[in-house]
């Protein structure tokens, strides 16, 4: 739990830097990510994604033997949205100092089918996470599963310069 509130104080932070200050403006500079970069942040979101799903659960060990087949199978899905999105950021990147408007527009409709693509996994998962243990543990699950997207999202979205 200590690493969760460290990591969503990070985020406040992270989130904070963004905002004017009384009489001041910050600036947050985002440096560019390489494959590198991607593949470590991947690994170790994954890790801690576990470990704070295991640790928030509480899982059984009925519950447990039940949900992570489930969950490796969710986390494939939401590998492959990943890797859709990893391109996208690198087909950004590609044209971010000379982008056009149809490039943007482009861009744009992607990130939305990724965003769609998103939530339509999770609505597809609700059923199997749902009978593997129960509508209620599996509506935290999706509580704490939102919040970690959502956290991620934070973070790639201090590292994607915006378009000038």
């Amino acid at each position: 739990m200590k690493k969760i509130v460290t990591l969503g104080l990070q985020m406040m932070v992270l989130a904070g830097l963004s905002v004017p200050a009384t009489a001041q403006t910050v600036t947050v500079t985002a440096k560019p990510l390489t494959d590198s970069d991607i593949a470590l942040l991947r690994h170790d979101v994954q890790a801690e994604k576990v470990q704070i799903i295991t640790k928030t659960m509480q899982f059984t060990d009925a519950e447990a033997a039940a949900f992570w087949p489930v969950y490796r199978e969710y986390a494939n899905e939401q590998q492959k949205l990943g890797d859709a999105r990893y391109q996208l950021i690198k087909d950004y990147a590609q044209n971010y100092g000379q982008m056009t408007d149809d490039k943007a527009s482009e861009l744009i409709g992607k990130a939305d089918d990724l965003d769609k693509a998103l939530l339509e996994t999770r609505e597809n998962y609700w059923p199997k996470f749902a009978k593997a243990i129960s509508a209620k543990r599996a509506a935290k699950f999706y509580q704490v599963d939102k919040r970690l997207i959502l956290m991620i999202d934070l973070e790639l979205s201090t590292e994607v310069p915006l378009l000038e």
